[in-house]
């Protein structure tokens, strides 16, 4: 996201700017009632279709305001970010790890690697209570929540060289909080990466246009990082442009490469995958960053980027309207097929990574801060990178809303509830609330060449038809629809793997800092044997439960699946007490609130849910209430469904006992990171003097860097005088 100030001479970190101008203030005013105005109608609307474009204008201009003044003020008076201040990447450069990076590379890289799954799908399934109460929490929550943790955690991380969430809750709030932040932060990890993979397999499984492109990203990639590193140091507009249009042939060939005789070669079954997934994902842990993870990470960032900003064009172009209303009876009854319980709090735990998502405080304590360049970019890279993956979220809203609600209910309904006829499920979803005629059902999985959409659950083939609508309506019309269908299936599938790559590599950090508090050389994330290890545990944890979960449709992370949602909103609650905790160790008290207060809320969401998750009697809802009905079922000799014989009613009530166990011993954890957190906040608060932090010292920065995209006069007057282009560098001498 560009800086706001790029027009204006930007004031010194923990200075007071001077006064706006009438032109500025004119902008913001504007701004500030564009979204108002969006707010506004999809407020008021009483039954009647809205046009998406004001979800849009709602969220933008949401986003703007945010972005310009509350990160500001973050970054600012919170934090205090210091641009003389050395960063990890600068003081331990290594080539490997830890390596300065032009801020518009690890802008990409970042984005990429915390933008999975999340935005995509949650979002798409959280509709069924209607396109209102989802899109509030994405925009409130990654103004006031996500995007902050990101920063915050960035900031903190940065501070720390680079440490991981976990070690840093062991170092700052103590062994007995940090024991449980590290055991629960690196069990979630291998979960979350697992069911990332998964969504990657069953996208590319039988298509060879998907996996042909996706995989010469990875070659595209490394030409990138040894053209930035040893052809042309520093020329990223160059290599970027060479890399987008390698991107786009590599998109077009893939097409032709599915209608010719190399079909065969590039159709690979799911066991295949899972094991070239396995390889890559170590590859991508121990290659020097730049060699593979950040070029690819940023070239992925220009696909998602590029086809999201598409997408907003096409909405404001073709203005469909919301058919979906704006809050269901579901939302009240939380009886819906799509999943069940009461809009508090699982709309909540749905969106995830839209709005909050723990797994981005761990990549903001991971790669990233070993190759940021300057301590004022973490407000561009935390806080702006998340704003772009929420605006993914909305897009997904939208996708899903401007369906005809009968056949986004066909989609995301179990054959179980609706049947496998379009007749059964035209019946059944009528009896929703939401008619549709079996032709109808038919005819949309004709256009997009799909033999059935019925029960085409997870949310990815939603966004998928959302998207074909919106960019047939603008290019090609219905004659088009099946093309723009299956490019937005390869589309999630390069949107999901740029998280597992980094993840693996975030994971191989956290389990070095782990170790490295038994056998120090562990400490050294350049140590190689420790590197090959750790990486080794990391693939090898998410790659077995990945392929248990290919191989048996009720096994290894198939079994795992439905504590995603819980598990990842548990991680952010560590790392917001961890921001917290150091912002009150650090004298900044009177700004504790700021991630205090999101910590309260997620922590009353994620640990109800969990509750309601143990203890609910729904067989639908808890875990142990499913446990017991299919235990009955075997007991009275009788085959329940989606088990087919005695052996998956077996497998259902294991899976049933194991996610009830995992998600009480989660929220455990999560309970004594909370508590001894608050313990040494109250221990800080007595007695100032008796706070310690593992900050490393201050050191002199030999490089001048941009805060944001676009550099302020200031910064373009700074750089000149060093002679350096807008990229930045090293001086041998800092300039004044």
């Amino acid at each position: 996201m560009p800086e706001p100030e790029a027009q204006g001479k930007a004031a010194s970190p923990g200075s007071t700017p001077g006064s706006p101008s009438p032109k500025s203030i004119a902008v913001w005013v504007l701004v500030g009632l564009v979204g108002a105005l969006g707010w506004a109608v999809l407020a008021l609307s009483r039954g009647e279709e809205i046009s998406a474009a004001w979800l849009l204008a709602a969220a933008l201009g949401s986003y703007a305001i945010g972005y310009r003044f509350y990160s500001r003020f973050i970054a600012r008076r919170v934090l205090k970010v210091d641009k003389t201040r050395a960063t990890p990447a600068e003081r331990l450069d290594n080539g490997v790890d830890f390596h300065p990076t032009d801020r518009r590379v690890l802008f990409g890289h970042h984005f990429a690697a915390v933008a999975g799954a999340g935005p995509l799908v949650g979002p798409v399934l959280a509709a069924q209570m209607g396109y209102l109460p989802g899109t509030i929490w994405i925009v409130a929550g990654v103004i006031f929540a996500g995007a902050v943790q990101d920063m915050v955690t960035l900031f903190f991380s940065t501070r720390r060289d680079g440490r991981s969430l976990g070690q840093m809750a062991r170092d700052e709030i103590g062994p007995v909080g940090g024991a449980a932040a590290l055991i629960a932060v690196f069990a979630i990890m291998i979960i979350l990466l697992a069911v990332l993979a998964l969504v990657i397999v069953n996208a590319l499984a039988h298509s060879p246009w998907g996996v042909f492109s996706i995989g010469m990203t990875i070659p595209i990639a490394l030409f990138m990082g040894f053209y930035l590193r040893v052809l042309r140091p520093g020329r990223v507009t160059e290599v970027s442009l060479i890399g987008v249009a390698l991107l786009l042939l590599a998109i077009v060939a893939g097409g032709w490469v599915a209608e010719s005789s190399l079909a065969d070669t590039f159709t690979l079954e799911k066991e295949t995958l899972v094991i070239w997934m396995v390889v890559y994902g170590f590859l991508a842990s121990v290659l020097p960053v730049w060699m593979l993870l950040a070029p690819r990470d940023y070239l992925s960032t220009f696909m998602k980027v590029g086809t999201i900003a598409l997408l907003a064009v096409g909405v404001f172009i073709a203005m469909p309207t919301l058919k979906m209303p704006a809050v269901t009876d579901f939302a009240s009854r939380g009886d819906g097929p799509v999943f069940a319980g009461s809009m508090f709090p699982f709309v909540f735990i749905t969106i995830a990574c839209g709005a909050l998502s723990g797994f981005h405080a761990l990549v903001s304590s991971g790669t990233t801060p070993k190759m940021i360049q300057k301590e004022t970019q973490v407000r561009m890279i935390g806080y702006g990178a998340m704003l772009t993956e929420s605006f993914v979220a909305v897009m997904a809203v939208i996708t899903a809303c401007i369906l005809e609600p009968g056949l986004y209910f066909a989609i995301n309904s179990p054959g179980g509830v609706i049947g496998t006829t379009v007749e059964s499920a035209s019946q059944a979803v009528t009896n929703f609330g939401f008619a549709i005629s079996p032709e109808a059902l038919a005819q949309a999985a004709k256009d997009v060449e799909e033999t059935s959409l019925l029960s085409r659950t997870g949310g990815a083939p939603t966004f998928a038809l959302g998207m074909s609508e919106i960019f047939a309506s603008v290019i090609g019309g219905g004659s088009m629809k099946a093309f723009w269908y299956h490019f937005a299936i390869m589309f999630e599938a390069l949107f999901i793997l740029t998280t597992v790559d980094a993840g693996t590599r975030v994971g191989r950090f956290m389990l070095q800092d782990t170790l490295g508090n038994v056998h120090k050389s562990f400490k050294d994330v350049s140590w190689k044997p420790g590197v090959w290890l750790a990486s080794a545990i990391v693939v090898g944890g998410w790659g077995y439960f990945l392929w248990v979960g290919v191989k048996d449709p009720l096994g290894g992370i198939n079994q795992l699946f439905p504590l995603f949602g819980i598990a990842n909103q548990l991680l952010a609650a560590v790392a917001l007490a961890v921001c917290t905790t150091l912002l009150v160790k650090s004298g900044r008290l009177k700004w504790a609130w700021v991630t205090a207060v999101p910590l309260a809320w997620d922590a009353t969401v994620t640990l109800t849910a969990s509750y309601q998750k143990i203890f609910s009697e729904d067989v639908r809802v808890g875990f142990f209430a499913q446990r017991d009905k299919y235990q009955a079922g075997i007991d009275a000799d009788k085959v329940l469904p989606p088990a087919k014989n005695m052996e998956e009613m077996q497998t259902v009530v294991t899976n049933a006992t194991v996610d009830g166990v995992l998600c009480a011993l989660f929220a455990l954890l999560i309970i004594i990171v909370l508590a001894d957190a608050g313990r040494t906040c109250f221990k800080a608060i007595s007695n100032p003097e008796s706070a310690k932090l593992a900050e490393v010292p201050w050191t002199e920065s030999k490089i001048i860097a941009p805060a944001g995209l676009i550099p302020t006069a200031e910064e373009k007057a700074e750089l000149a005088a060093a002679g350096l282009d807008s990229g930045g560098g090293q001086v041998k001498e800092p300039v004044a």
